[in-house]
């Protein structure tokens, strides 16, 4: 039986416990959020009854703290933790089942357990919210400087399709006047080279750029990635590498533009082949779903680096080497996909390399 002088004593214990919890979030560092919680269960053993031989756990879908190893056999007290009224986790208080018996739980206890459980509710709840607004001022800000990025490339590539032209037709003329076999016709032979690469990088610059017209016409896509697959055969060979395409109906039709596609087929299975080892496969497979159309590439290399995975459809951005890729393949593709309103995304392959997820919705 407890005495008045208990249950005061207990009052006290309790009110302490929520004015140190309301203090801890009131002063909460939400980068920091797992000391306030590890502070908050603190907090709880010390307002119990029976402070030594309390044990508190908060278990969550993020967290999983306690103040002390639980023991096998225990009574407990416990309650939800809500967060947006959905059941996240909770917190259980227990005594060791060979001391205690659940009598010895107080009622102003639950109370007080219903209480914090409530504020730790409302703190994860707030932590969520700071978290979303990262995340799309994070996206807002992205989109600012893609924009700005697509102004200033358009301009660029508008300014170079001319003299490029002009360097191609004039060394052209120049290596019709000459030998095959000369000197001259050689380094005219490299001029050339570099400026059909350039005119390239300048097409991605205006891909990226949102330059470049669309036809779009709904058509059988089936031939248009076989052809793309089969004019890449010469460097599947050259790489040793295999291609296994895979379509899972005759006939898979999609209102897209045929050359954007082509593109995109191209972009992602040349940056497959540049990171895969040799001997290995490339597997890309054509699924007709319902409302969709899903295209995947896999490939058998590294895999994508998790520091660098949020960056790798930022234009100019490579991971390959100085003068090998001018940084635009993934980002035209990312921007072609966007513009069709589908999505893009990768994840890893097993044992090794990288999936690429086209879906295509059907309009």
């Amino acid at each position: 039986m407890i005495t008045a002088e208990e249950k005061l004593n207990e009052r006290i214990k309790e009110l302490t416990c929520l004015y140190e919890v309301t203090s801890i979030i009131v002063n909460c560092d939400y980068n920091q959020i797992e000391d306030a919680l590890k502070g908050i269960l603190q907090c709880l053993k010390k307002a119990w009854r029976f402070t030594n031989d309390a044990q508190v756990i908060m278990v969550t879908d993020q967290y999983s703290l306690s103040t002390a190893p639980i023991a096998e056999e225990v009574v407990s007290l416990k309650s939800s933790i809500r967060v947006f009224n959905k059941k996240i986790g909770r917190i259980k208080v227990s005594y060791p089942a060979q001391k205690y018996q659940a009598s010895a739980f107080l009622e102003e206890e639950s109370k007080l357990l219903k209480n914090v459980c409530m504020e730790v509710g409302n703190l994860l709840e707030r932590k969520q919210i700071k978290d979303n607004e990262d995340i799309i001022r994070k996206k807002m800000e992205r989109a600012d400087r893609l924009g700005i990025l697509g102004e200033i490339t358009a301009g660029i590539a508008h300014e170079l399709n001319t003299p490029l032209a002009n360097i191609l037709g004039f060394s052209e003329l120049l290596k019709s006047r000459l030998e095959d076999d000369s000197q001259a016709s050689k380094d005219l032979d490299k001029i050339i080279n570099s400026t059909i690469f350039s005119r390239e990088v300048v097409k991605k610059l205006m891909f990226f750029a949102c330059e470049m017209p669309q036809q779009m016409s709904l058509v059988n896509i089936n031939p248009i990635i076989s052809h793309a697959i089969n004019l890449m055969d010469p460097i599947f060979k050259k790489n040793k590498v295999v291609p296994e395409l895979q379509f899972n109906a005759d006939d898979i039709y999609l209102r897209v533009d045929s050359i954007q596609l082509t593109q995109v087929i191209f972009n992602l299975v040349l940056n497959a082949i540049y990171f895969s080892p040799v001997r290995s496969k490339i597997e890309i497979q054509v699924t007709n779903k319902e409302d969709s159309v899903v295209i995947y590439i896999k490939d058998q290399g590294p895999g994508i680096n998790p520091k660098t995975k949020d960056k790798i459809f930022e234009p100019f951005y490579s991971t390959k080497p100085v003068g090998e890729g001018s940084g635009l393949g993934l980002s035209v593709v990312h921007g072609i996909v966007k513009s069709h309103k589908g999505t893009i995304k990768y994840t890893a392959n097993k044992p090794k390399g990288t999936i690429f997820a086209l879906n295509f919705p059907k309009q």
